[in-house]
């Protein structure tokens, strides 16, 4: 029988909330605004996120970096990435975010008998205004910063961070979270189990739990185990 789950972390970025704008609709304003002819598109840069994320201090820089070494690749100026690299910023509102549907309610609910954190993979201040923004700035005890305070998801130090800030065991632990390449493989390799916010694929790693909304964790499946 597994131990009683006592903290919940949680991802924010498509497990908490969503930007209103995709970041493909946000690439296409910027290469308009840049007044450059569109070259890549967003999973090109999605894609290049983990190899600089750990090596730069913010988004912006982040960004830039992913941004002029595609053009370089593509035999392009790397200047010309950094300029799209600038216009996407100016086009991207980290307050422009909706709590995904339940996720307010869930926080609510498990801050009643859990103890919360969240485990993002993003820069302290972007993150901070998207919680800002959704209401639970001041709902989790601590916001470990993946890629900034620690080495990028699926690591596993960012969530050994944050059980260390909370003085709890992994086995006792679950992280929620969207991402099969990010947070259950680096939730697993921590020790914790991992709650997955399912998108239809076929789940590869394989996550103890499998939410269809965020409305499961009004009654958490580990309760029901």
């Amino acid at each position: 029988m597994s131990p009683t789950v006592d903290t919940v972390l949680f991802d924010i970025d498509d497990t908490l909330c969503a930007y209103r704008r995709s970041g493909a609709e946000v690439l296409a304003a910027a290469f308009e605004a840049a007044g450059v002819e569109p070259f890549f598109g967003i999973t090109d840069y999605y894609d290049r996120y983990s190899r600089f994320v750990d090596r730069t201090d913010t988004i912006q820089e982040l960004r830039a970096a992913c941004f002029a070494a595609i053009a370089d690749e593509r035999g392009r100026d790397p200047d010309r990435g950094r300029a799209v690299a600038a216009a996407y910023a100016d086009e991207r509102d980290q307050w422009n975010v909706d709590a995904l549907p339940g996720a307010r309610e869930a926080v609510d609910r498990l801050a009643t008998d859990h103890r919360l954190g969240v485990v993002t993979n993003g820069a302290p201040g972007m993150q901070a205004k998207k919680l800002a923004a959704i209401g639970l700035d001041d709902a989790f005890e601590i916001v470990v910063h993946a890629g900034y305070d620690a080495p990028a998801k699926p690591d596993p130090e960012p969530f050994r961070r944050a059980l260390d800030a909370l003085d709890t065991d992994p086995d006792s632990t679950v992280h929620v979270g969207n991402s099969l390449t990010s947070d259950v493989p680096g939730a697993q390799a921590a020790g914790l189990r991992a709650a997955w916010l399912a998108d239809g694929s076929t789940p590869d790693p394989v996550p103890e739990y499998t939410l269809d909304s965020m409305a499961d964790l009004h009654e958490p499946p580990w309760l029901t185990r």
